[in-house]
């Protein structure tokens, strides 16, 4: 026999062998995740074809080897399969969150340079028109940076006291821009401000307010941030008396970003809820489970 024929024969068999491993496999692992009422079914099927054709001992023989598989080992291979799907799940949505996370870090880097550029320009012109203004601006400008940079450099989640005292220095400089068309107002009880809440999130919602809510209104309107615990749940709200939400319109880019955080943070223990209350304006609210420890 010529060499290369020999080399055919061995490699059919070796892809011969791989075919009925991979065949053996799945058949193996078919018997471990399927009920036995379908394999029930299942027998009857192949033993009533194996009548019909006359050669009942390979039915009998594939009842008999899947019983005695199913019996032996179904149960620690489906443990098995379980698992590893499982820790599959937990694997990808950890690939989510650090996809989410990095989103929201190439955002913030977008945003707080024109945020950054714009108020430093403002200074610039009240240097020569309000001096003490432009200095009271640099001071929220400092303050700001000093609630921001920790943030943006640590790994772990932020809290509520966090998340308010950089509001409170972003609001700061807002109002020295808008003046006497914005006005603010923070109501967050003590015990909540050691209370973990995710990072960046509030902040868009004010924004979202200011750009959408009070800045189309010429006269200008009122903020307000509160948090209370209802339940086990904190709920920040974040209420402006502005031109409103349009309650028809698709999420933004911050909002959307915000739900999904949530549901990679919390699952269905976290929402993002836009209300129009009847007094005008627009109410956010972000509800997240409540603890006293904040997470690494």
């Amino acid at each position: 026999m010529a060499a290369s024929q020999l080399n055919k024969i061995m490699d059919f068999l070796r892809d011969a062998f791989a075919e009925a491993t991979t065949l053996w496999w799945s058949f193996f692992d078919w018997l471990a995740l399927v009920e036995w009422r379908q394999l029930y079914i299942t027998w009857f099927l192949v033993f009533t074809v194996g009548v019909m054709t006359n050669v009942p001992e390979p039915a009998v023989w594939f009842v008999l080897i899947s019983f005695g598989v199913k019996v032996l080992a179904g149960g620690k291979r489906k443990a098995e399969l379980v698992a590893k799907d499982m820790t599959a799940q937990a694997d990808v949505a950890t690939l989510e969150r650090r996809l989410l996370e990095a989103q929201m870090a190439t955002l913030q880097a977008q945003v707080e340079p024109h945020f950054l550029f714009n108020t430093l320009a403002l200074i610039g012109q009240l240097i020569e028109t309000d001096p003490p203004q432009a200095a009271k601006i640099h001071t929220n400008l400092i303050e700001y940076l000093r609630a921001t940079l920790p943030q943006m450099r640590s790994s772990g989640g932020g809290t509520l006291g966090r998340q308010v005292q950089l509001s409170r220095a972003y609001l700061s400089i807002m109002q020295a821009r808008m003046k006497e068309r914005l006005e603010v107002g923070f109501d967050i009880p003590d015990y909540l401000e050691h209370a973990p809440f995710p990072p960046m999130m509030l902040q868009i919602l004010i924004e979202n307010s200011i750009k959408h809510g009070l800045e189309p209104k010429i006269e200008g309107g009122r903020i307000d941030v509160t948090a209370q615990l209802i339940g086990g749940i904190m709920q920040v709200d974040v209420r402006d008396n502005g031109v409103g939400f349009n309650m028809h319109s698709d999420d933004g880019v911050g909002l959307a970003n915000i739900r999904e955080r949530l549901r990679l943070l919390f699952g269905n223990r976290a929402e993002l809820v836009i209300e129009q209350p009847l007094a005008g304006g627009a109410l956010a609210s972000i509800r997240v489970p409540y603890s006293t420890l904040e997470r690494s």
